[in-house]
C-alpha cells in the first residue's frame, strides 16, 4: 500500500497538463488512503477546479481524518483553497467544522460556498455531540438556515435552505418538536409565497417528507473520536459567536456557556 499511495503522489506531483494533473488527482482521490491527505489537500489550491472537485470527493470519502488539514486550509490566504475546503468540511459534517460553515452560509459572498455551507449544517453529525452541546449546536444551526431561506438573495442558496431545514428538522424531531413545527412554519411560508418556482416546489416536497418520514434518521453507527478538549475548543467557538452577534439576547447567557466549558473541562481531565 505505501508503494501505490508514493506512485499516486508522484503522478499528481508529475503532471506536466490540466488534463493529467485531472486524472492523477482522481486517482489519488479514488485510492481512499489517509496518506493522501496533505496531497488531495493542496490540490483544492490549484488553478484547476476539475482537480479540486476530485480532490474534495476524495477527502469526504476519508472522512474525519482529513478534517485537521481541512481547517488549515481555512487559516490560509488562498481563498479559492478556502472555497473548496469549507465544501468538504460540509460533506464530512464532522463538528470540528460547525462555526465555519455556520459563517459561511450566512456571508460568503461567493453563491456557491453559501449553497454548500447551508446544505452542510442540515447534515452534521448531530449524534456525536454531547447533549447539552448539541442543543446550543444545533439552535445555531436553526437560525443560521432560517436566516438563508429568509434572506439570500440567489434562489438556489435558499433553496439548499429548504433542504438543510427539511435535515434539521428530522433530526430534532424528537428533541426539540417546537423546532420542528418552527421549521415546518417557514416552509409552509416559502411554498406559499417564495418567488422562485424550484424553491416553492422544494419546499412543498419537504413539507410533504416531514409529514410522512419517521421523526428521526437512522444514525451513523460509527463513534465519534472526539476528545474532550475538541469539544471545548468547540463550545468556546460558539461562545464567542453568541458573544459577537448577540450580546443581548437571553439565549446568550454566558452562565450556562460557563457551566458547560466546566463540565467538559471536568471530563478532559478525566481522561
Amino acid at each position: 500500500m505505501p508503494d501505490l499511495l508514493d506512485a499516486l503522489i508522484r503522478a499528481v506531483e508529475d503532471a506536466d497538463s490540466a488534463n493529467r494533473l485531472l486524472e492523477a488527482v482522481e486517482d489519488l482521490a479514488a485510492a481512499r488512503l489517509e496518506g493522501a491527505i496533505p496531497t488531495l489537500s493542496a490540490a483544492l489550491g490549484y488553478n484547476n477546479p476539475g482537480a479540486a472537485v476530485a480532490a474534495v470527493d476524495g477527502l469526504i470519502a476519508i472522512g474525519e481524518p482529513a478534517v485537521p488539514a481541512l481547517l488549515e486550509q481555512l487559516d490560509r490566504q488562498n481563498y479559492t483553497a478556502r472555497s473548496w475546503a469549507i465544501r468538504a468540511l460540509a460533506g464530512i459534517g464532522d463538528p470540528r467544522g460547525l462555526i465555519t460553515l455556520l459563517g459561511a452560509a450566512t456571508a460568503d459572498f461567493s453563491l456557491s460556498v453559501r449553497r454548500a455551507a447551508t446544505r452542510g449544517l442540515g447534515t452534521m453529525k448531530w449524534h456525536w455531540f454531547p447533549a447539552d452541546l448539541r442543543e446550543i449546536a444545533q439552535a445555531e444551526a436553526l437560525e443560521a438556515l432560517l436566516f438563508v431561506a429568509q434572506q439570500d438573495e440567489e434562489w438556489v442558496v435558499r433553496y439548499a435552505g429548504v433542504v438543510g431545514l427539511q435535515s434539521l428538522a428530522i433530526a430534532v424531531g424528537m428533541t426539540q418538536p417546537a423546532w420542528r413545527s418552527q421549521i415546518q412554519t417557514q416552509l409552509q411560508q416559502m411554498a406559499n409565497s417564495e418567488d422562485s418556482w424550484a424553491v416553492k416546489a422544494r419546499a412543498l416536497l419537504a413539507i410533504q417528507k416531514l409529514q410522512t418520514d419517521q421523526l428521526e434518521p437512522i444514525a451513523d453507527q460509527q463513534p465519534s473520536s472526539l476528545l474532550a478538549v475538541d469539544w471545548q475548543v468547540i463550545l468556546e467557538k460558539l461562545y464567542q459567536r453568541k458573544g459577537q452577534e448577540r450580546l443581548l439576547m437571553p439565549e446568550g447567557d454566558p452562565r450556562r456557556y460557563r457551566e458547560l466549558a466546566v463540565a467538559i473541562g471536568q471530563k478532559t481531565a478525566e481522561l
